[in-house]
């Protein structure tokens, strides 16, 4: 997937990875930063390492058109389908924060629907496993 303009719409969390992924190797016609920009090579690399510890490094441009495709019947602004796909909630009261107005636009049923896209479309299997694991290390450990 390539950002074809950086500011002309809202960019997911995957995509900012990739633009700077691309913009500290010299990728795609990017201009490394200069010695004179320390700033900026600064917050591109610490962004970069948190964005590589997000589930969004396991994302891929098919995961996320089939993720807003599911989405559309919703009637869903684009900013809350970046919330979702940034957030993946996975319990209903993240929806209401991140959904304006959810009570009155969704049922709750759609709000479950919306919890099982995100857990069958988002959250990788290696994501759940870690998960239960460290749970497990957790209650071993007490």
């Amino acid at each position: 997937m390539e950002v074809i303009n950086e500011n002309a719409a809202l960019l997911s969390n995957y995509e900012v990875l990739h633009l700077l992924t691309d913009l500290q190797a010299g990728e795609n016609g990017q201009k490394k930063p200069n010695k004179y920009l320390q700033n900026l090579a600064t917050i591109s690399y610490e962004t970069t390492k948190y964005l590589e510890k997000t589930p969004c490094k396991d994302q891929s441009p098919e995961i996320i058109e089939k993720f807003m495709n599911s989405l559309l019947r919703y009637n869903l602004t684009k900013a809350e389908k970046l919330q979702l796909l940034n957030h993946r909630p996975t319990a209903a009261v993240e929806i209401q924060l991140l959904i304006e107005e959810s009570e009155e636009r969704l049922t709750e049923e759609q709000i479950e629907e919306l919890l099982q896209l995100v857990a069958e479309c988002l959250i990788p299997e290696s994501t759940e496993n870690d998960e239960e694991d460290e749970d497990e290390e957790m209650t071993e450990d007490t």
